[in-house]
């Protein structure tokens, strides 16, 4: 009785464990990548799929964008500055055939593709430029990591550089220099104020030269200034014009008179 049981308990289990193997279920986000005794057969998925155990083989492939941490990099800049540099990389596959077939393991070719581009294209650039113009050096190594991992099946969505980090030297130079910017620009803003007053009074001058009636208002003006100050000491203006009519009388006076022949 036991030994009936037994003989038939055998090939259901063996059935059960093999149907276990041949069933497989894909979720949308999923490829399967399907060889026949090692050759290639296609790319099926999602939804469910029947194996051949033992002849047929089937490898996952995750379609959702993936983020890879790029670990920070030692990179010396265009003007010999040594920088450590990390960033994130955001890619998916496309092709789950030629990530599957052409490369080993697509994740770690692309964070060592990464990796070295990262110092290569830093490394041609100045200090300046890698802490100014970050936007134009993430699309210069985006584009250069997809161009090599299209043979892979593989789109760079983006890369973000996170972090710069410069040693204790470098920000203590870093902040003179911006002192010292800050105090050009606080030089260049006082000449040029200087220049434009200069200007204008170069303008008032002519216009109160050209009519008398101006330069009185302005010594009223500058009377009604004085006025309001706790000073005791008045001062009257006096006209140029007037002042060297004055001048040159008392100079006709003093010249000794010539003798009548």
């Amino acid at each position: 009785m036991i030994g009936n049981l037994i003989s038939w308990l055998a090939p259901a289990v063996v059935l059960l464990l093999i149907l276990g193997a041949a069933i497989k279920i894909l979720p949308e986000y999923q490829r399967g990548v399907v060889f026949f005794l090692g050759r290639f057969q296609g790319v099926k998925g999602p939804g469910l799929l029947f194996i051949i155990p033992g002849i047929q083989q089937i490898i996952r492939v995750d379609l959702r964008v993936i983020t890879l941490d790029v670990p920070s990099q030692d990179v010396i800049s265009r003007d010999n500055v040594t920088v450590r540099v990390n960033a994130v990389l955001y890619f998916r596959v496309v092709d789950p055939e030629r990530a599957i077939i052409r490369v080993e393991d697509f994740n770690s070719a692309t964070s060592q593709l990464s990796q070295t581009t990262l110092r290569s294209v830093l490394g041609k650039h100045d200090l300046d430029e890698m802490l100014s113009e970050r936007d134009k050096l993430n699309a210069d190594i985006q584009e250069i990591i997809d161009a090599q991992t299209e043979e892979w099946g593989i789109k760079v969505a983006n890369v973000e550089i996170k972090h710069v980090d410069l040693d204790e030297s470098m920000i203590r130079a870093i902040a003179r220099q911006a002192e010292a910017e800050r105090e050009r620009r606080a030089k260049v803003i006082h000449a040029e104020g200087e220049l434009q007053a200069s200007e204008k009074l170069v303008e008032a001058a002519k216009v109160m030269s050209a009519d008398s009636g101006a330069m009185q208002l302005r010594y009223m003006q500058t009377l009604s200034d004085m006025s309001n100050t706790n000073s005791s000491t008045i001062v009257f203006p006096l006209p140029i014009d007037f002042m060297k009519t004055f001048m040159e009388k008392v100079s006709a006076q003093n010249q000794p008179k010539q003798p009548k022949p």
